[in-house]
């Protein structure tokens, strides 16, 4: 993880948009696909990384996340990344386990987006 998207942690965890949990297991995630050898930089996976953090903090705050009306575009788009569809699945499992709130099957779908993206913009 690059220092850009490092400070980008740590300004949402200081300014009290994101839990101090949050922060960390969105930290943990993103070493996991560094040290996977993914290229996890302020460029590839800043996106990634906000939408994750917001996501999880608005579960954990109990605000309800609504399914977007381009669910099936979405699933349909993921056709041809199962892995970030199953590395996206198993985030979730974890936020479950670690936060107590695993993600809806929208999130699922858009985080999975953001990892397909991630992997294209890493060496094979």
């Amino acid at each position: 993880m690059d220092d850009q998207l490092a400070l980008r942690i740590q300004l949402f965890r200081e300014s009290g948009q994101v839990r101090p949990e949050v922060a960390a297991f969105v930290t943990g995630e993103l070493t996991a696909l560094a040290d996977e050898g993914r290229t996890v930089t302020e460029d590839t996976a800043g996106m990634l990384t906000s939408h994750l953090m917001m996501a999880l903090t608005r579960l954990l705050d109990g605000e309800p996340i609504e399914n977007f009306t381009t669910d099936e575009q979405v699933a349909a788009e993921l056709d041809d990344h199962p892995e970030a569809v199953a590395r996206s699945r198993a985030v979730s499992a974890r936020a479950g386990r670690e936060l107590g709130t695993p993600l809806p099957d929208s999130e699922i779908n858009f985080l999975a987006l953001h990892l397909a993206v991630l992997a294209q913009n890493s060496p094979a």
